[in-house]
């Protein structure tokens, strides 16, 4: 099926951009679907062709290409050309019958989770590029443009993750399901497991004393005087901003939107005027002086100095010998682990027994590779039940700190077994069991729902029956 018309050509060929900002930003580009305009095509040439119909809506040739194309930018292609863009079709083929079915259960996105979507989106995007102006410049278009551009595409993303969503939510697998899901694994294919370490701490953070933050407010409204008197902002942040981010370019941070930056720092920044100059502001990552550069809309462009005030040596050496008698206390039975995590920890972490939490899985068990350096340094040396003295640290906000460190466990490399493993494995299950249940929704809707794919691609081999007689891996 081919498309001549200039005015529908003039509705579905903005993919280049469309797919390229989504990929480029990290996200699976699922929609493409609309043009504004693109004037430079000879009327009557053969524009984009129609590769797939799910219900009333099309998959073109273009959609295929600019993301295979984005995927070889990325190095991210595996097997043939051909293999790669039948996935990239049977993955739009799913994303596509996942909106039709929001739209029959009458499944809707708030406008505001869009624009925030859009808005974090964009952001990045901007950053990635340097600036509005360059984003804006490559591709011709206004920020406003690309957004609308982009608008349908991420609120279809989203309806069709509350889709997917409300298809798994209510799946769990019971005790006897996740032991006949690992003993039906292949034995050459049940994961080896390395080292694993679970790690408790006990913090001591001590506070920064009043004659520090007046030092660092005092320099930098020395530093604003200089600026004021004719100084360069940029020059200045690059000399003396302890922002490692930022510094380099001169304290600039790039486009932001709304929401995206601490509530002090946006408040005072959405004040400005281009040129002008906050006064000190203070944040979770110390104290800033600030410059507008540009706004354009809801957008900011600014600059800043960073001073993050420090902790005396006098009050870390007074944290660091409290942990000295903490850690007596602790290798003399007058107190248990426990006991001293509740009564002394001042970490975050203090309500959870004092379990470092890995961000990747959300449990407790690390990965060598995955732990800080210092930490993986000092518990390689350690036995499990033995306590660390007192080391320093910087906490997430970089405040300096000292703690003591806790070797639980040390879990030798093994192939993963229900004994050692239980947790991961009930997670595998459960993501099998999800699989399972969204591949038996497709197979059912697909049957359903009115599916047309040109002959070029009906040689792929899907995993889903997307028609009554395709190939199927």
């Amino acid at each position: 099926m081919k498309i001549q018309n200039n005015k529908i050509f003039q509705q579905i060929t903005r993919t280049t951009l469309v797919t390229f900002l989504l990929i480029f930003m990290g996200y699976p580009v699922i929609f493409a679907q609309k043009e504004d305009s693109l004037n430079r095509v000879p009327k009557g040439k053969i524009l984009d062709e129609v590769v797939a119909v799910v219900g009333n809506k099309l998959i073109l040739k273009s959609d295929i290409e600019n993301q295979y194309m984005n995927y070889r930018m990325q190095g991210a292609i595996q097997g043939t050309a051909e293999d790669m863009k039948c996935e990239i079709l049977e993955s739009l083929l799913y994303q596509r019958l996942m909106v039709a079915q929001a739209e029959v259960d009458s499944i809707t996105v708030d406008e505001s989770q869009v624009n925030a979507e859009l808005e974090r989106r964009l952001s990045g995007f901007i950053n990635q590029f340097g600036s509005q102006e360059k984003l804006e410049k490559y591709y011709g278009k206004s920020i406003s443009q690309i957004k609308a551009e982009i608008h349908d595409i991420v609120k279809d993303q989203m309806l069709a993750q509350q889709v997917q969503q409300k298809i798994i939510s209510n799946i769990t697998v019971t005790p006897s399901e996740i032991r006949q899901y690992f003993n039906s694994l292949p034995k050459d294919s049940i994961p080896m497991i390395k080292t694993e370490y679970v790690i408790r701490q006990i913090v001591r953070e001590p506070p920064v004393n009043l004659a520090e933050k007046l030092r660092v407010k005092k320099e930098l409204l020395q530093l604003r005087k200089r600026i004021l008197n004719g100084e360069s902002f940029s020059t200045l942040a690059i000399l003396y901003s302890q922002d490692p981010g930022s510094a380099k370019n001169g304290g600039e941070l790039g486009f932001y939107g709304r929401g995206q930056l601490y509530p002090a720092f946006e408040a005072a920044a959405y004040k400005l005027k281009p040129g002008e100059i906050s006064g000190v502001v203070e944040t979770k990552a110390g104290y800033h002086i600030i410059q507008m550069i540009a706004r354009k809309g809801d957008y900011i462009d600014v600059r800043h100095i960073l001073l993050i005030p420090k902790v005396s040596a006098q009050d870390l050496q007074k944290a660091k010998m409290k942990l000295d008698t903490i850690v007596q206390e602790i290798r003399s039975d007058s107190i248990t682990f426990d006991e001293a995590v509740e009564k002394y920890s001042q970490g975050p972490n203090k309500n959870n027994g004092g379990y470092l939490l890995n961000p990747q899985t959300g449990g407790t068990e690390f990965e060598g590779e995955q732990l800080d350096p210092q930490v993986s340094f000092i518990v390689d040396k350690m036995k499990p039940g033995e306590i660390s003295n007192p080391v320093p640290f910087k906490t997430e906000d970089g405040k300096d700190a000292y703690r003591l460190l806790y070797l639980e466990k040390r879990i030798p490399p093994h192939k993963a077994n229900l004994k050692q493993d239980y947790p991961k494995i009930e997670q595998w299950a459960l993501q099998d069991k999800q699989r399972k249940a969204i591949d038996k929704w497709i197979n059912e809707k697909a049957r359903q729902t009115y599916i047309r794919i040109i002959p070029e691609y009906r040689s792929c081999h899907f995993r889903h029956h997307w028609l009554p007689d395709q190939k199927r891996k």
